[in-house]
């Protein structure tokens, strides 16, 4: 695996489950998610972003935890970030395969690539559209732009839901690009995905 962009975080984590993970992966000659990286650098302050992203993606909430990793996806691919579009795809679709007993990474991919063109309903969509407004014109929103959410069916808990979702992964695509964390092959965060669903955020 290429380095990141900034080795005096990379080879020097902290003692945390992240490190011991980094570790086992290495010795293993495995590919793994060089996010940890940034995780274990800081584990005293990280923990509580681990938190955060566990609560948000998979706590109990009216949008399931597979098409919150959707959500996730897609607002990194809207912001080109490479390795949290592959990462939440992997995520979600190990999610969705238990949700809805389909091909879970193709329908993430059909999905990502262009939500109006996929399987989902017309009331998921309804989501799709909303994380588009709220990734590329936050600031220019209004009470109005609720208003497609609502007549689809969706509440305010739900709306609040995709707010924090696309606010969180734009911190994330800024923190992983900016920092050199390269995406992985199909098959590694397919591992990854089905890590996760079995995991969650918080590592132990």
């Amino acid at each position: 695996m290429e380095p990141t962009f900034l080795p005096g975080v990379e080879n020097h984590p902290q003692p945390s489950p992240y490190t011991d993970l980094i570790r086992s992966m290495q010795a293993a000659g495995s590919e793994y998610m060089q996010i940890w990286h940034l995780f274990a650098f800081k584990p005293e302050m990280t923990a509580h972003l681990a938190r955060l992203s566990q609560a948000v993606m998979r706590d109990p909430a009216p949008i399931s935890p597979g098409m919150r990793e959707l959500i996730a996806a897609y607002t990194s691919a809207l912001n080109r970030c490479a390795f949290c579009t592959k990462a939440h795809i992997g995520f979600a679709a190990a999610l969705l395969e238990k949700e809805r007993g389909v091909n879970g990474w193709e329908f993430a991919e059909a999905v990502v690539r262009d939500p109006e063109k996929s399987a989902l309903t017309d009331k998921e969509k309804t989501l799709f559209r909303f994380t588009e407004k709220v990734t590329h014109r936050a600031q220019q929103l209004t009470a109005e732009d609720m208003q497609p959410m609502y007549a689809a069916g969706w509440d305010d808990e739900a709306i609040y839901y995709v707010i924090t979702i696309c606010a969180l992964f734009n911190f994330y695509n800024r923190w992983v690009g900016a920092s050199g964390v390269h995406v992985l092959s199909d098959e590694a965060h397919r591992l990854a995905g089905k890590r996760s669903a079995e995991t969650g955020y918080v590592r132990k």
